[in-house]
């Protein structure tokens, strides 16, 4: 998985790029020639950049000069505000007439009117007083700014204005929450437990303790003794006077009002107009006009499907008895299980080099961007799926992580390791993230975006394409693989269950131990994260089932023809996209396959 969440979570993190202008050419003589475009072309540019003037207003930038709010303002009224805001950006794109624009401006206007149309409704649902998961949240988000690497002494100074400003974050947000809990719009209380470790280690007593010190500890030596000092001093005390200090009031919010407080039925249908919220949840994460009683049919018959599939690798094993029992027998044997954290990690970075070394027979473009694999932060890791990757911008110093989870490892099974890489590091997540950042013709509010059910729906097709690769020799690792897309598939049932049909948490606990190979603390961990991020779960299912039938049929209309490296150049060539966007794409490439064919010559036979 590779998402950010929440809007709040796009105001921490995103970083607003201007769009670079390019330097004038000296000694080239002008030319009379003028680019004429359409009304709707230019209202297009218009649209963008008053989009992007309006992120620049509202995105804290890392690289910004010193601002009043260096972490962005959440108050409710700031959420009013853009809403607004949107509801006008909306207004406006709906209003560009799209047949005079190009193919590629088409996208783009289709694509603001998606971002647009879900941050307005995100207001009008007022899913804003919830601003935590059971893995995510505010104040964990903030901790990614102790992974900053400040190199001049300006970064520095904005590194301190951030940690000076989290006890008025944490403030906005509780403040929030404490609004949700009365209206209803909040976590239940039973996914939460054991939430203290998202807060409680950051409470240290000394600053050198603590994670947001190690900037300081890679301060350059070019620095002059007597502001290397100064610097030093300020961290301190911004790391106990603001960092601590804050994460204790989180503490005392969480522990005295909101756990207390927290409602203890399960399903966003419980929250004020909760199902109409959902529907909107499952059509924008599919980015179909789907509904959620089709989702939960779907999910049936697909996991119906895999099951025989899953039945038939099980035989080749060998193992002789019943579907449950071998389920049992992956879960308990200490041969599916790493032995140590290290093993985990050595393991996964080789299959992602043997991931690495396929992909130009199935790429023709690569990314320059490197990833590295990492235990998932011990501060995520008790609550956090079993891997994830953590992109980075190509600008900054830093590769993208491939994640794995070290904590619990009787839980961490070895025969979905292939799976697992190759969704979340090559030639899933990494390589389509890195790429997207690459496209330079692109705005750069769409360098910028994801949509999931691309993303996750590409990843998850990933998986799938491990085949073709040369994974997945060992029947285990291809049960492994099996249950990886019967957990999405299951997805499909559990979510609309628990979201739309009143299924309860150990329903859906019931239904993933039944019919994945998940371990149990995953089974737990997923149920978890559904029941506290309604609709997400769809996207992935959804996307790789378009796009696995988007490549059937260019298959079926090219023949010999069909080029596996060009078709996967197309499906990443436009960055993340709605599913009829993609479809969109993939019908240009066949014409355009289909048009570039070299007539047959009449040999007169």
């Amino acid at each position: 998985m590779k998402t950010l969440p929440l809007l709040y979570c796009l105001l921490l993190t995103t970083l607003a790029v201007a769009q670079p202008r390019t330097a004038p050419q000296p000694n080239r003589p002008a030319t009379a020639q003028t680019v004429i475009t359409s009304p709707a072309t230019e209202q297009l540019k218009a649209l963008l950049k008053a989009y992007q003037q309006f992120q620049e207003q509202e995105l804290p930038r890392r690289g910004s000069s010193r601002m009043s709010t260096p972490l962005g303002s959440f108050s409710e009224a700031d959420h009013i505000r853009r809403g607004a805001s949107y509801e006008n950006l909306l207004k406006q794109v709906t209003a560009i007439d799209t047949r005079s624009l190009t193919a590629d401006e088409r996208i783009t206007a289709e694509l603001l009117r998606f971002v647009f149309q879900n941050e307005v409704e995100q207001v009008r649902y007022k899913s804003y007083l919830n601003p935590i998961l059971v893995d995510y949240g505010f104040h964990i988000g903030f901790v990614g700014n102790a992974s900053a690497a400040p190199a001049t002494v300006a970064e520095y100074e904005n590194y301190l204005d951030r940690l000076k400003d989290f006890p008025r974050y944490v403030r906005q947000h509780t403040d929030l929450m404490r609004k949700g809990l009365t209206l209803g719009i909040a976590q239940p209380a039973v996914i939460l437990e054991g939430y203290e470790t998202t807060y409680e280690p950051h409470i240290v007593d000394q600053p050198e303790k603590s994670q947001f010190w190690r900037p300081f500890t890679r301060m350059p030596a070019t620095f002059p003794y007597a502001e290397r000092n100064r610097l030093l001093a300020e961290g301190r005390r911004a790391i106990m006077d603001s960092v601590v200090a804050g994460f204790r009031a989180v503490k005392t919010f969480f522990d005295t009002e909101y756990l207390p407080k927290a409602p203890t039925k399960i399903g966003v249908s419980n929250w004020p107009n909760g199902l109409d919220y959902y529907e909107q949840r499952v059509r924008y994460f599919t980015t179909l006009p789907m509904t959620a009683r089709q989702v939960h049919e779907l999910g049936l018959k697909e996991v119906a499907r895999i099951r025989t599939e899953m039945d038939s690798v099980m035989r080749k094993t060998g193992f002789k008895g019943s579907f449950a029992e071998f389920l049992a027998f992956l879960r308990t044997d200490p041969q599916f299980y790493p032995k140590t954290a290290k093993d985990l990690l050595k393991e996964a970075a080789y299959i992602a080099k043997q991931a690495e070394a396929q992909l130009p027979a199935f790429f023709g473009k690569l990314p320059r961007q490197p990833f590295g694999v990492a235990p998932v932060p011990d501060y995520l890791a008790p609550k956090y799926t079993a891997g994830r990757y953590s992109g980075s911008s190509i600008k900054s110093r830093n590769p993208g992580y491939y994640w794995v989870n070290t904590y619990d490892l009787k839980s961490r099974t070895l025969y979905t390791l292939e799976a697992l890489t190759l969704h979340e590091a090559v030639p899933g997540h990494h390589l389509q993230s890195a790429l997207t950042q690459e496209l330079t013709n692109l705005p750069t509010f769409r360098q910028n975006l994801y949509v999931n059910a691309y993303g996750e729906g590409w990843a998850l097709y990933t998986e799938w394409l491990g085949r073709e690769m040369g994974f997945y020799k060992d029947p285990y690792s291809d049960f492994g693989r099996l249950t990886y897309e019967m957990w999405r598939a299951c997805r499909l049932v559990v979510d609309t269950g628990i979201h739309a049909f009143g299924w309860s948490r150990d329903q859906a606990m019931k239904y993933l131990q039944d019919n994945t190979a998940l371990s149990l603390l995953e089974c737990r961990t997923e149920t978890d994260r559904y029941i506290s991020w309604p609709g997400q779960a769809l996207s992935y299912k959804i996307g790789e089932l378009t796009i696995k039938e988007l490549r059937r049929k260019a298959e079926a209309e090219l023949g010999s023809a069909f080029d596996i490296r060009d078709f996967h150049d197309q499906l990443l060539a436009q960055g993340t996209v709605t599913m009829p966007v993609l479809e969109t794409l993939v019908d240009d490439f066949i014409r355009q396959k289909k048009s570039s064919r070299t007539p047959e010559v009449n040999s007169g036979k």
